[in-house]
């Protein structure tokens, strides 16, 4: 039996524009007046779900079931097909019976245009994103949604995560990891000093941040969990979408710009399943802190985040980078290692972190070799 073709997208109707795959803007009629009411022109959903999807046909029914298992029905769910050369369509074709479901197929657009297609796509006034091999528990939109109608001035609202196995078995938190990297308890009070009167929250990792203005916080540390967020479309509209410059940390310059101006808040529960073990993280993790020293630099330097952040933040948003990688090689390769810990001493901030890591290289390259560190631990700003 011959493969049935993928489904493609409908034409635009009269008015409306083709989607822009490579631009940062939104389509103005994407802009809705009606942040927690109907859709753009007073009709269809509140929220707009986006999964952008390559290759993870294994993976997306699960994170399909998981949308439709949530207690808040009021959802479009667009998938968007970067290009799959598995059987991505036929995995999808079953929920095509529901018609919330709109699935997309496009060209190998790389996962910024992918986001942004769906964006342009979609009608709510709220976008959530879920990527193709995470899931949602069933409460979490109505969870979130409750934190928007209470707090009009929020722009996003992400929460929890808990960690999974390739095969989708729950994994135990690592409570008792070192963490050479991120907020740390001994710096919040520092921080509040710099910043003024923002108040502590706990993060999904149990680090500290603030709930509200989060740019320092969020320059140092990008601890919002992709799959966890939900945004306001005016969000978008205000900031742009996902730079399609970046093939690496972009939700990491998103956020950047989006909290120079926009509010966040979280609901403090692990609503999200978040699949861990079968990307390449570890290998990528060079060329995923080359790219986030890239966006930090250009967030400082023309995002005006030099203007709202001080320059100790800064210092410390940098050199916590550069210690997130050399703890990650340090049990494989403790020389590379040691030179990421010298770099990171190119900031005062955290030097002693530093050297101690240094020291941690020379006693690691006296013993044999040990497993990598888990590169899921190490995602600061990546």
């Amino acid at each position: 039996m011959s493969e049935e073709p993928a489904p493609q997208p409908p034409p635009c109707r009269e008015g409306e524009k083709d989607a822009d795959r490579s631009s940062l803007s939104i389509p103005p009629t994407a802009n809705s007046p009606f942040p927690l009411g109907r859709g753009v022109g007073g009709v269809g959903p509140r929220t707009s779900v986006i999964m952008a999807a390559k290759n993870y046909a294994r993976f997306l029914p699960e994170a399909v079931e998981s949308v439709f298992a949530q207690t808040f029905t009021d959802w479009e769910l667009l998938i968007i097909d970067d290009g799959s050369s598995d059987n991505t369509p036929q995995a999808v074709r079953p929920y095509l019976a529901d018609s919330r479901v709109r699935y997309f197929r496009s060209d190998a657009l790389g996962q910024s245009r992918a986001k942004n297609l769906g964006i342009a796509l979609s009608r709510a006034p709220l976008v959530a994103f879920l990527d193709a091999d995470d899931a949602w528990e069933p409460t979490k939109l109505e969870k979130q949604l409750a934190i928007f109608s209470a707090k009009p001035d929020v722009g996003v609202v992400f929460c929890k995560r808990s960690l999974m196995d390739e095969g989708g078995k729950p994994l135990a938190a690592k409570t008792n990891e070192p963490r050479p990297q991120g907020i740390s308890s001994s710096s919040r009070s520092r921080w509040s000093r710099l910043v003024g009167s923002l108040k502590p929250h706990p993060l999904p990792d149990g680090r500290g941040s603030e709930r509200g203005f989060v740019l320092p916080a969020m320059f140092t540390q990008n601890f919002v969990c992709f799959s966890s967020c939900v945004v306001k479309r005016e969000v978008f509209a205000h900031v742009g979408a996902f730079d399609p410059q970046w093939d690496l940390a972009i939700d990491y310059d998103l956020w950047l710009r989006v909290a120079k101006f926009h509010a966040f808040d979280f609901v403090d529960e692990e609503l999200v399943r978040y699949r861990t073990g079968h990307g390449n993280l570890s290998k990528k993790l060079r060329d995923r802190v080359d790219t986030a020293m890239s966006i930090m630099h250009r967030a400082e330097t023309r995002y005006g985040v030099a203007e709202k952040v001080p320059s100790e933040v800064i210092a410390d948003g940098y050199a916590s980078t550069c210690q997130t990688l050399a703890y990650t090689m340090r049990a494989t390769e403790p020389v590379t290692s040691a030179r990421w810990y010298l770099r990171a001493l190119s900031w005062p901030a955290r030097r002693f972190i530093s050297l101690k890591g240094l020291v941690a290289c020379a006693l690691t390259s006296a013993r044999p070799k040990r497993a990598e560190g888990a590169a899921e631990n190490a995602t600061e700003n990546l």
